[in-house]
């Protein structure tokens, strides 16, 4: 029956024409603060939904202040992990609620995130270890966001480090990964042919241009992402309606990057 649940849920998440995804990410609050686009919630949701977003992420305790209750539905995971950008190590991620409380909260998915190279990578992979068993026992599906990032990683985008960063966290019974994109098709394709589930690409900080952004969700698609997990490129943008809609235009529709840009025009 846990396995008939994954399918279900995750079927809310992920578009099925398609067979991928636009999620996008709105738990920066607990790591910065109510940063522009963040702080009116249902707002940012209500602006991303209409443009075709599959699922919004967000901290547990955002949920009762985020869900809209009206417009078009959306669907929800529930952020696992936190730390702020005031602690003695922001890439110590840990865990602040169970599997348990995002079923009750109505959740389609949950999600966690681990640093890999980090000085506490090893407790941060005993996380996601213990969060994938009650995931599989409850039939939740997993997200994990597998970040390169510490004092030994030089490039967080080099092909090598993101891949054993992906691999690592489909061995550990994610059913999605999160993770940089490493710059070019070819590269990002050594990514995704090394790691057996679905891999969707990080935003990162705000990029420089539309047209640069677009370029390289583009890209991913090509060397055979499923999508999109991008927060701050889409709420930070002067309209993020139209970038969603430029995105799903990619992710869903096959679009290249110089038809989709016209969307927000």
């Amino acid at each position: 029956m846990s396995e008939t649940g994954k399918r279900v849920r995750i079927e809310r998440i992920i578009d099925r024409e398609s067979g991928n995804t636009v999620i996008i990410p709105l738990d920066h609050g607990i790591s910065v603060g109510p940063i522009k686009g963040l702080a009116k919630l249902p707002d940012m949701i209500n602006k991303v939904a209409k443009g075709g977003a599959n699922a919004v992420l967000q901290q547990k305790g955002m949920v009762r202040h985020g869900h809209r209750g009206y417009g078009r539905d959306v669907g929800l995971i529930v952020h696992m992990s936190a730390s702020t950008s005031l602690g003695p190590d922001p890439n110590d991620k840990v865990q602040v609620c169970m599997v348990e409380e995002c079923i009750k909260m109505g959740a389609d998915a949950v999600s966690v995130h681990i640093n890999i190279g980090s000085e506490t990578e090893a407790g941060q992979l005993k996380i996601l270890g213990c969060v994938s068993e009650r995931c599989d026992f409850w039939g939740m599906p997993l997200v994990a966001m597998m970040y390169p990032r510490g004092k030994s990683i030089p490039n967080p985008n080099d092909v090598s480090v993101v891949a054993l960063a992906a691999r690592a966290g489909a061995e550990l019974g994610a059913d999605i990964i999160k993770t940089n994109y490493t710059g070019d098709p070819e590269s990002f394709r050594k990514v995704v042919d090394g790691c057996p589930v679905p891999v969707v690409i990080a935003g990162g900080p705000k990029i420089g241009t539309d047209m640069e952004f677009l370029q390289m969700i583009e890209g991913a698609m090509e060397a055979g992402a499923r999508g999109v997990a991008i927060g701050r490129n889409v709420f930070q943008h002067e309209d993020p309606t139209k970038m969603t809609l430029a995105i799903s235009s990619i992710v869903h529709h096959g679009l290249d990057a110089e038809d989709s840009i016209k969307i927000l025009k």
